[in-house]
Parts: structure tokens; sequence; C-alpha cells
């Protein structure tokens, strides 16, 4: 399968049988045996002399995703990805949507409960469709190919490496703040930051799962510490009297439909990681307890912190000076922590990388996934021959980030992202509901009231429609026309699958195979 894995005195021999058999599997899918030999090849079994006893002792794992992920990773995935940049971003323009403090605390309350709310509506998918790729694979059984090809195109595409380099964005920006005290960070530095910390996610998430689920606890621990140093130092300078901005929290609300809705996006974005382990449910360790119990734990943790983060901001700034600060967070710092107020923008780097690493370990599940099933090129189902990892997937969404980085603009990302986004968590919660009466023979470890799918389908489509109707933007069109673009690559290369675009991909499928060490993933019956 691979060449010069081990050098022995066959290399050549090695290489010529591995060359032949990479190129067999290009055309036809590879069985049992084939794998088997490429595995023999990897462990150096072309040395005759080898002991058999030896060999019949080491198992050899089977080239697919491993069950490596715990409850206590998953809970660490969900809050870790949740609690990323938002919290420390969007305080700030769901403030100025909302109008006033009252509306903007509640705002953030209803982003919890909805959020809780379409994470039990995918509990439910999660332990009756047990496949990864989450939204992909729900659409993909409740309305057929088409539909989960527009999701996959869309996310792959677009949704994924656009919050990647958000993330990454956001991550750069407060990591570069403390070296230009007193002005803003040059646009060259904050992206050349940004791209270096994508290409260490990538690789940290290319070398080992175990590795990734490790970096995920340890910032998840560290974003929860200062999660709690901002809530405990809030509620002091409570108890101390500083009430005057939550007097009157309702004075100055908004009354714009579309505004309100613009405020619930932008508290849905720093909510956003709700249904992550849904995209690693075949990597999860007993999905069917898991799950569910990761997602009762992690999004009503996140919920509390959020609210109590925002109070707390609201006892050391007035709506005005909220407004105007630059990073909501370090001003915070700046005015209740002043000997040690570098610790805050120092954790809010580890909390927006630990973020960052969330979101690619999912992004690459998804497009591992839509390649498995032929949605996408081929190359990215692969798996790491060495390190059991979806690394071509991985490397394809880190690259589209890079990408996105150079045009960049936080605020009119987040709207992109969440038009596309609510719209698909729309069609998933609908999925669900056709699948009531559709796929009965389903079993269904847990089962939803079916009013929670309903919510979320109301309430989807006013976040999509809103916006809309009260601004419109060109943003919306251009997602719009891009989504069903979808449909000009699907009939040719998926449905049809026209032979002239095979043989442009046999070649460089095989020689990125060859470069990578990636195989197609084995069979499991």
């Amino acid at each position: 399968m691979y060449l010069g894995l081990k050098k022995t005195n066959k290399t050549s021999k090695v290489h010529g049988a591995s060359l032949k058999w990479l190129q067999s599997d290009i055309h036809t899918e590879m069985d049992d045996d084939s794998i088997r030999k490429g595995k023999e090849s990897q462990n150096g079994s072309t040395d005759r002399s080898m002991d058999a006893h030896t060999k019949e002792k080491q198992p050899v794992k089977a080239t697919v995703l491993q069950k490596d992920v715990g409850l206590l990773s998953g809970i660490c995935l969900i809050v870790g990805t949740m609690i990323g940049s938002g919290i420390f971003i969007s305080p700030k323009s769901v403030l100025l949507y909302s109008g006033a403090v009252g509306p903007c605390l509640l705002i953030w309350a209803a982003c919890g409960v909805l959020a809780t709310v379409g994470a039990l509506c995918y509990a439910e998918l999660g332990t009756m469709i047990t496949k990864s790729g989450g939204d992909y694979s729900y659409l993909m059984e409740g309305f057929g190919p088409l539909v989960a090809y527009l999701y996959s195109w869309t996310t792959v595409m677009v949704l994924k490496p656009s919050a990647f380099a958000i993330i990454t964005l956001s991550f750069a920006e407060y990591a570069s703040t403390p070296f230009y005290p007193g002005c803003t960070p040059p646009v060259v530095v904050t992206k050349c930051l940004s791209a270096a910390a994508i290409v260490m996610v990538v690789s940290v998430n290319c070398l080992s799962v175990k590795l990734a689920n490790y970096v995920q606890n340890v910032f998840t621990a560290a974003k929860l510490f200062i999660i709690l140093v901002i809530v405990v130092a809030g509620m002091v300078m409570l108890a101390q009297g500083n009430t005057e901005t939550l007097s009157n929290t309702f004075d100055g609300a908004s009354s714009s439909f579309g505004g309100f809705g613009l405020a619930f996006y932008n508290g849905l974005w720093a909510y956003d990681g709700w249904n992550q382990l849904n995209f690693i449910t075949e990597e999860l360790k007993d999905p069917y307890r898991n799950l569910p119990l990761a997602i009762l734990i992690g999004i009503p943790l996140v919920s509390v912190c959020y609210v109590l983060v925002n109070v707390s901001y609201f006892t050391v700034m007035t709506t005005t000076e909220l407004l105007q600060s630059p990073a909501v967070a370090v001003t915070f710092g700046d005015r209740v922590l002043h000997p040690m107020s570098w610790i805050i923008p120092l954790f809010v780097v580890f909390s927006t990388f630990g973020s960052a690493n969330g979101s690619c370990f999912t992004a690459g599940r998804l497009a591992y996934v839509a390649g498995r099933e032929g949605h996408m090129v081929k190359l990215l189902s692969y798996i790491s021959l060495r390190r059991y990892t979806p690394s071509p997937a991985l490397i394809f969404n880190g690259f589209l980030a890079i990408f996105y980085i150079v045009p960049a603009d936080i605020n009119t990302l987040i709207n992109y992202f969440s038009f596309a986004q609510w719209m698909f968590y729309g069609l998933t919660s609908l999925a669900l509901i056709v699948m009531r009466f559709t796929r009965k023979e389903l079993h269904r470890p847990l089962k939803v009231p079916i009013v929670l799918p309903v919510i979320m389908v109301l309430v989807s489509c006013y976040l999509v429609l809103a916006p809309i109707i009260d601004k419109p933007e060109l943003e919306y069109l251009y997602c719009a026309i891009f989504i069903f673009s979808g449909f000009l690559l699907y009939y040719p290369f998926v449905h049809v699958k026209v032979k002239w675009a095979r043989t442009l991909m046999r070649p460089i499928t095989m020689h990125l195979q060859l470069l990578m060490e990636v195989v197609p993933p084995e069979k499991i019956e």
C-alpha cells in the first residue's frame, strides 16, 4: 500500500507492489484482502524472516476512524467549541441591535434555551442515525442525496472554513493587541498570525485524534477558568453597589423586527457549536449514552456562563462604554483586575485557539463523510495509514480557511454564516419531523416531543427571513446564489459521474495519496 515506510533490502519490490495496488484501488473499491496486504507492507512484513508468532500477537487496527472520544472529551468538544470568540466579541452586537440591557440579557438567555432545544432534536437524530457528518447524514436520510449534497457543498466550501477563519482572526486580534499598545494591530500582522494558527491547528488534528482531544480538554479548562474569573469579579463589583447600568434596563429597547433578528444572529453565533458532537458520532464511545448526556451537561453550562459574563460586563461598563470598547473582555480586565489584567487577553487567546481546534476537528469529519458518499472528491474520505485521522479533509478545510482570511470582515462573515446555517438547521429539524412519519421503523433510543423540532423550524424561518425583510443586503443574495449553484455541479459530477472528470482526478488522487500516506476507509461489517 505504501512505499518506503520501512527500509528493507526489498524496498523496490515493495514500492512496485504498492504502486500496483494503489492504481487498482483507484478503479475499484478496495476489499479487505487489499487493506490487509497494505497494512502488512506498512509493518514491514515483506521481510520473510520476521517471526510469525510475534506478528500474531500484535493486533492491527482497522483502517477506520477509531472510537477515541469519551464523555469528558465530548463535553469539552461542545463547551470548548461554543465558548470561543463569541462571548468576547458578540456582546457589543447583541446590545447594539437590541437597544438596551434588559432585552440584551433576555436574548442571551433565549439563545441558550434555543441552543438546548436544537441540541435535543439533534440528540434524537444522532442516536437514531449513528453516522458521523451531523446535518449531512440526517438530510440524506430525510430528504435524499440532493438536499444533502447542497448542504455539504455549502458547508464544506463556505460555512465551516469561514467559521474557522472568523475564530482564528479573533485569536490573532487578541494575541497581537498587547504588542501594539494604544493602536490597532496592522491588518497584515493579524492575518498572518491567523494563518499560522490555522496551520498549527490543522497539524495537531492530522497528527492524532487523541492529541486533538487532549488539546481541546486543556483549552476548555483554561476558558472555563477565565469565565469564572470574570463572573466572580463581576459579582464582587455588583455586591459593592455597581448597579447603575442594571437599572431601568428596558429604556431605549429596539422595536425593530429585523433588529432583534440580527441580535439573535450575533447571540447565536456565540452559541454556535451546540451540534458539533453529532459530526463525530462514529468516533464517540457509547453514543446512545454519551451523546445526549454531553449535550445536557455542556449546553446549560455554557448558557449560565454567558448570562453571568454579560451581567459582569454591565456592572463595570455603561452601555456606551461597552459599545465603544474595541475588546470588551480586555476593557473589563483593565478596570477590575488592573495588576493582573494581562491574564484576560492571554486566556482569551487560549479560548479562541481551543474553539478553532474544535471547529477544525468537526469540519474534517463532514468533508470526510461527504467524500465517502461521493458528494466530494474521493480523496477527502481517505484516512492516514499511520495516524488514523482524516488528514486530506482536515488539510482541505484549513486551506479554504486561509483563503477566507484574505478579504475577511468579521461582522459580514457572521451574518453570511448565520443566514445559511440557520436555513440548514431548519431543514434538519424538518427532517426529524418528516422521519417520524416516513421512517417509523428506525430505532429511537431518545425521542423528544415533536413540539421541539416544530419550534426549531419556526425560529429558523424567522432568523432567515426577518433580517432580509427588514434590511436586504447583497450578502444574502450571494449566499443563495452560491447554495443553488451546487445544482450545476451535482448532475454531471455526482449523478452522472462523467468519465473525463474521473480521468482527470485519477493521477491527482494517486500522487496525493502517495504524498500524504492515506488510504480508503476499511468497510466494517
